[in-house]
């Protein structure tokens, strides 16, 4: 017998410029659930492609305009039924197309009344020190890392090789 399950697809964009990932804090509206680190993105609107939810999310949550590189990987993340979080009292699905991207215009700010409420550029060799949601280990992953922590700490000790270069 299947068990039923409400899926929400979404798309997300990884952003990296200079050495830093540009994230977005998720503020649930629930103020039980603590806010999280995340990326650029979101749900899909009706008749809306992926790419397309990439685009429009990233420029609403970061005042960004993006444009698309290619796909970095798509991923099913599956939690259990959370009570009226995003509507769902059954096990929710999210399945997230991720995409890498790079800036074409505009300028950083934070979304104005959206589920996100602050976006800034986070060192990479920072990420592990931050609360942050699932996808930041999993795109990790797809770039070659166990997690976000073997990411941080692999470009805090190729820093700490290009500083005793310098030195030297």
């Amino acid at each position: 017998m299947a068990l039923a399950m409400e899926t929400r697809p979404a798309a997300y964009a990884v952003v990296i410029e200079q050495g830093k990932l540009l994230m977005t804090r998720w503020a649930p509206e629930d103020r039980s659930h603590e806010p999280l680190w995340t990326l650029p993105g979101g749900g899909m609107e009706p008749g809306e492609q992926a790419d397309e939810t990439a685009l429009r999310e990233t420029l609403e949550e970061t005042g960004y305009s993006v444009a698309i590189e290619d796909v970095l990987g798509v991923h099913a993340g599956h939690f259990p039924a959370r009570n009226g979080m995003y509507g769902n009292s059954l096990p929710f699905c999210a399945l997230r197309i991720i995409y890498r991207a790079h800036i074409v215009t505009g300028q950083l700010r934070a979304e104005e009344n959206g589920s996100s409420d602050i976006a800034r550029w986070v060192p990479i060799s920072e990420i592990d020190t931050l609360r942050y949601g699932t996808i930041i280990d999993e795109v990790a992953s797809m770039m070659g890392y166990a997690n976000a922590a073997a990411w941080a700490l692999e470009y805090r000790e190729f820093l700490a090789d290009e500083n005793a270069r310098k030195l030297s």
